[in-house]
């Protein structure tokens, strides 16, 4: 996670930060976030572990038998809602929230993204559903883009910043983006496989950083977890701050 001043100025950066979530202990759905780390003086980490026992013994808890993913989206952008807008609305604040996982009955799973852009909470929005396969990238994203697509945003700046209009630098990404991007994820990988590849792609994340100039923004113990139709939630790694020998059952760290 990290921190900047109202400038934008790194003034720290932690390796230990949550960002991956099981939002409710009897369904496969998932959470994840990047962007700004707090919310006033509460981590987004914290904040989404209110969020996880609202959905489960809350007011309004949801059935573990009758429920969609936008409903749990919803629910998301409901609590953030709440919790953001009224009290902290600020123009320097930035966040994507993704809630991902299976429905019931939904054979499916879906992945709904809701964001905060300069300030204003959007709804969310359905990034990946039934016949809608691949990989999503959120925050530091120009080392993925590069590997995946062999190009990133910044393609568009350089182009503008040589006279190009914005409307011809966008077309030009647009046309070489086709011809250099390498397909990596497809519907009938391995659950495996697809684990490899994530961890591949948040190394290359985290190698592209601490070489790169400027502060390593991006490090420390990579979380991954697995969401499938008959396992459900599963964590594949993760990081403790305190040893499990010495708690022996609990299993309430990092939701």
């Amino acid at each position: 996670m990290t921190v900047t001043d109202a400038t934008g100025q790194v003034i720290n950066v932690y390796n230990g930060g949550d960002k991956v979530f099981n939002l409710h202990r009897e369904c496969p759905i998932s959470g994840m976030f990047c962007g700004m780390g707090s919310i006033g003086e509460r981590s987004i980490s914290s904040l989404s572990k209110e969020l996880r026992w609202e959905l489960m013994n809350g007011g309004h808890p949801i059935n573990p038998k009758d429920y969609t993913i936008e409903q749990i989206a919803d629910r998301a952008y409901e609590f953030f809602n709440l919790k953001y807008v009224t009290p902290f609305q600020d123009p320097s604040h930035n966040l994507e929230f993704f809630v991902g996982g299976y429905g019931d009955p939904g054979t499916h799973a879906e992945i709904w993204k809701m964001t905060i852009t300069s300030g204003v909470l959007n709804k969310p929005s359905l990034l990946r559903g039934e016949g809608n396969h691949g990989v999503d990238w959120a925050g530091q994203t120009s080392p993925i883009m590069r590997l995946l697509i062999g190009i990133d945003d910044r393609f568009v700046q350089v182009l503008t910043d040589a006279g190009v209009d914005q409307a011809g630098a966008r077309a030009a990404f647009d046309l070489a983006r086709p011809g250099l991007e390498t397909p990596m994820a497809f519907p009938v990988m391995p659950t495996s496989d697809a684990i490899r590849l994530a961890r591949f792609l948040v190394d290359v994340t985290k190698g592209y950083f601490s070489f790169a100039p400027g502060a390593d923004i991006v490090g420390g113990e990579t979380d991954i977890a697995t969401i499938t139709k008959w396992e459900g939630f599963r964590w594949v790694k993760r990081k403790h701050y305190y040893p499990r020998d010495l708690n022996g059952g609990d299993h309430g760290h990092v939701c």
